[in-house]
């Protein structure tokens, strides 16, 4: 935390002049936003969604971002009706976006799924399939979709593990819908439950697992986390939040700088206001 107290004028000008000193000379070389959960209920109205659209776009020329993530959930049940009613706000994303399938999505087909993505990123990116990589000079982000529900089976949790592997020794960023089981205790039972994802976890390259699913409110729960040197970062809920409680919700979005020291800056938006929630900052190595 920053010291708050008031110093004296002699003080901060002497800081002032530190200033130049003191900071780092790390330039950001990918900067890219993480859309949480909107799946909204019971009916098919996007406001909070909408609202992160035009504050992302917003952003956008401020911040040189790069592209947007989803991490799953938006159609609830992936009924036709949502998927066309939310089509439209994603549309208006001015960045390609690059989502997976979370449980919500797992009420209908993959198909229906694949149709709607090509459609939110018509004349931007072409996304083959639920699950697949992104590869820059100094990160990949591995974007893997559960293969039901928001579990994976043994194929998907191969696919997952060899992915890493086959990237070894860039380090790599794993989006998935929701984390393994136990990783937040605010719902320690929900999440991945397979035991071979524990092996995944394990891979000396894999810096990050970036997850939804739990709709946590920040501010009463501990969102950001290392255990067992892999970094958990979850990324709030945009129309609903549920843990602890319905009560209180107010909608936020996450987004990632990663510099060219290969620290990793994680900064939390409300939606709607200007500049990052200082209080939920947190930073990383991709040094693991």
């Amino acid at each position: 935390m920053k010291l708050r107290t008031l110093l004296p004028t002699c003080l901060l000008l002497a800081s002032a002049a530190l200033a130049p000193a003191l900071t780092s000379a790390a330039e950001p070389v990918l900067r890219f936003a993480i859309l949480g959960d909107a799946e909204p209920k019971p009916k098919a109205e996007f406001p909070g969604l909408a609202a992160a659209v035009g504050h992302v776009n917003h952003l956008t020329d401020t911040l040189d971002l790069d592209f947007v993530i989803g991490v799953g959930d938006i159609a609830h049940k992936g009924t036709e009706l949502q998927y066309e009613a939310v089509t439209p706000v994603l549309q208006r994303l001015t960045l390609p976006f690059y989502p997976i399938m979370g449980n919500e999505e797992h009420g209908s087909t993959v198909e229906r799924y694949m149709h709607y993505v090509q459609l939110w990123n018509e004349g931007k990116v072409e996304i083959e399939g639920p699950s697949y990589i992104k590869e820059f000079e100094q990160l990949a982000l591995v974007m893997a979709s559960p293969d039901e529900g928001r579990e994976f089976d043994d194929e998907g949790v191969a696919w997952v593990k060899q992915q890493i592997q086959q990237l070894h020794p860039k380090p790599v960023l794993l989006v998935v819908h929701g984390a393994p089981a136990g990783t937040f205790p605010e719902n320690a039972d929900k999440g991945i439950h397979h035991p071979g994802f524990a092996e995944v976890s394990a891979q000396p390259n894999l810096i990050a697992m970036i997850s939804g699913d739990l709709h946590m409110d920040l501010e009463r729960s501990e969102h950001s986390k290392q255990i067992d040197g892999v970094h958990h970062l979850h990324i709030p809920a945009l129309e609903r939040t549920k843990i602890p409680d319905e009560d209180h919700h107010v909608p936020m979005f996450r987004v990632l700088t990663v510099m060219d020291d290969d620290q990793v800056v994680v900064d939390t938006y409300q939606v709607g206001l200007d500049g990052p929630l200082e209080r939920h900052d947190y930073r990383f190595s991709l040094k693991r």
